[in-house]
């Protein structure tokens, strides 16, 4: 805007000029034609239109020069306040990327917080969660807890700690009646009985053993173990009962030789 207002400041000097040295030539021009008090007013005349011409161009410049100072001054308050504007938002914007750094950054670190603590819940849940368990040809899942009873009354039968064996294994019975366990359980709960001298809990055992699974690997040798408790009880009639269902239901197993011998010694 000052450019502009020079630029007509020397627009209207130079057409006062002008308009002057046209107004002179024309009184040399005519200067012949009047005398010299008649010359003289023409001078005075002129120059006086000379001064309101000027007086009215630079009256005319200061008005221009007023009204561009008048436009100016609100541009230039609305530019300052447009720059002080664009400064906060600039400011907002630098503080709105540390905030998202610093969130990116703090998410990062929750999710490796998170993984960590899952491997360390999976590493701490691994050794609770059911197992896979094959025995006695049956495959099925078992509780680690349940598996850790069960080995531990094995180890004592291994021990030949009966009597705890036994207690141990009537204990697994009460808190896992449908454990998978259950009749590997029963059939050496029997031999537990019968290595402690309770031959009527020994054959009470076996039989449950017996009827609930009379499939199973060891049903032979849990009629074997019956038929000696019952020897043991001088029950020979039972005991030769027990041998010949024994030869009868399993034949061909080593439990029918042995069942076989030992009838014969009853003889």
């Amino acid at each position: 805007m000052t450019l502009q207002r020079q630029q007509i400041g020397r627009s209207l000097v130079a057409l006062a000029l002008a308009v002057a040295v046209s107004a002179l030539f024309s009184l040399s021009a005519h200067a012949a034609l009047f005398d010299d008090d008649e010359a003289r007013k023409a001078i005075l005349e002129l120059r006086n239109r000379v001064q309101q011409s000027e007086d009215a161009q630079r009256l005319r410049i200061e008005q221009l020069a007023a009204q561009s100072q008048e436009q100016v001054g609100p541009l230039r308050r609305s530019m300052l306040d447009l720059n002080a504007q664009i400064d906060v938002l600039r400011l907002e914007v630098t503080k709105l990327r540390g905030q998202n750094e610093q969130l990116a950054r703090d998410l990062s670190e929750t999710q490796r917080k998170l993984n960590d603590q899952t491997q360390s819940l999976d590493t701490r849940l691994k050794p609770l969660e059911p197992q896979k368990v094959q025995l006695d040809g049956r495959e099925f899942q078992v509780d680690p807890e349940e598996r850790r009873q069960y080995d531990a009354a094995m180890g004592l039968i291994r021990r030949g700690d009966f009597a705890e064996a036994a207690t141990a294994m009537v204990g697994f019975l009460r808190r896992f009646p449908a454990s998978g366990y259950v009749d590997s359980v029963r059939f050496w709960l029997g031999n537990a009985q019968y290595g402690k001298r309770d031959y009527k809990d020994a054959i009470a055992t076996f039989k449950t053993f017996i009827s609930g699974n009379p499939q199973h690997p060891k049903a032979g040798e849990a009629l074997l173990a019956m038929a000696n408790s019952q020897i043991e009880l001088k029950d020979g009639k039972s005991a030769r009962r027990s041998l010949d269902d024994l030869i009868k239901a399993y034949p061909g197993t080593e439990a029918a030789q042995a069942a076989k011998e030992r009838l014969a010694s009853l003889k």
